[in-house]
């Protein structure tokens, strides 16, 4: 019995909430950019094609009314001038406690676009004028002094022919048998003759198979490297220390300053993007949906958009706190869904990243 009657409730609810649409004509704010959003005698974008189908399927007669932001609409739904709220309306904590909101139809994040520019022959080189490489050239040079010190110490009383007892030129032969040794290139000009002498250059002869595999693993490495890389930025650390454009009083400006990267904040994402061909910015850095459909009305090889998300939220319909809508819109959301009609939608805007 309970289970008929929670289904009578429901039928009950869902038949008040479509005559209580159909008898009135929704007012609905319509508010946010593209590719949501696109202003107009018949408006456009993924919130207005997926508002739409929600309507449509459940006949209800609606009418947009602009507004300039979704801050703006939004204080227009808390003063009961509209229905709803129609466009990317982030779903957020604070949100909810003055409002109610439809399940998610697009989960939005922030994303990083760089260029895909290959780098010059200074680029390629650069790596070996690193502090890296210049610490471990310090650190060899180091090594190998020790080592031409302890077979000239070894070598200086029995072979004074070939290991001066001058310290300088001294320890000098000994780095010069060291790194014949290591080269396997083997001269056969200066050689060991004590068990001392031999038990250093053949302990220094395995040593040196290792750094030199080693180094060599290195070079090679950081070669390819050089030669295949390119300027994208692949995750927000490879920014830290850098510039980074986006749009004045997004949440992307507090998530650049927090990571340590300079924000240039800009009106359009068209100025943002100029800045990042010009190589004044070393990023763009904004909400994901707006960026693909940048990078899709405006295509271009030379930009990549890093796969990293950051921030994710989810945009979903806003509605009143008292509202009869919410329920049946999400029912029909999940049908959507279901059907992959709102993928087709979100596919048509702004493609896919592959």
């Amino acid at each position: 019995m309970k289970h008929f009657a929670f289904l009578f409730i429901q039928i009950f609810l869902v038949s008040a909430v479509t005559a209580y649409a159909q008898e009135k004509q929704l007012k609905v704010a319509l508010a946010g950019g593209q590719p949501f959003v696109i202003q107009g005698k018949n408006p456009q974008g993924i919130a207005v094609e997926v508002w739409d189908q929600v309507a449509v399927k459940n006949r209800w007669d609606y009418k947009f009314i602009a507004y300039p932001s979704v801050h703006a609409a939004l204080s227009a739904l808390d003063s009961n001038q509209v229905d709803l709220v129609v466009g990317p309306v982030s779903i957020t904590s604070e949100r909810v406690l003055h409002m109610r909101f439809s399940q998610p139809y697009y989960q939005s994040s922030l994303a990083i676009v760089s260029r895909f520019d290959k780098p010059n022959i200074w680029e390629k080189i650069r790596p070996f004028f690193s502090i890296n490489l210049l610490i471990a050239v310090a650190i060899f040079v180091f090594i190998l002094s020790l080592v031409g010190t302890l077979l000239w110490i070894a070598e200086r009383e029995a072979s004074p022919e070939q290991f001066s007892h001058k310290p300088l030129e001294g320890i000098g032969t000994g780095m010069w048998l060291a790194i014949v040794t290591m080269s396997t290139t083997g001269y056969g000009d200066k050689a060991p003759i004590t068990l001392w002498g031999r038990i250093i250059a053949g302990s220094w002869m395995v040593v040196s198979i290792i750094f030199a595999t080693s180094m060599v693993a290195g070079i090679a490495s950081t070669l390819t490297l050089s030669g295949m890389g390119d300027h994208t930025i692949k995750n927000i650390e490879q920014l830290t220390g850098k510039k980074a454009a986006t749009l004045s009083a997004s949440p992307s400006v507090d998530f650049l300053n927090e990571h340590g990267v300079k924000s240039v904040e800009l009106e359009s994402l068209a100025d943002c993007f100029k800045k990042l061909s010009e190589g004044e910015v070393d990023a763009v850095v904004y909400d994901r949906p707006q960026l693909l459909y940048y990078l899709k009305s405006n295509q271009s090889k030379k930009l990549y958009i890093a796969k990293a998300a950051y921030y994710k939220q989810g945009y979903g319909f806003a509605f009143p706190r008292n509202t009869t809508l919410a329920h049946q819109t999400n029912i029909t959301l999940l049908e959507l869904s279901e059907n992959d009609e709102i993928d087709r939608t979100v596919r048509h805007w702004i493609g896919t990243e592959e």
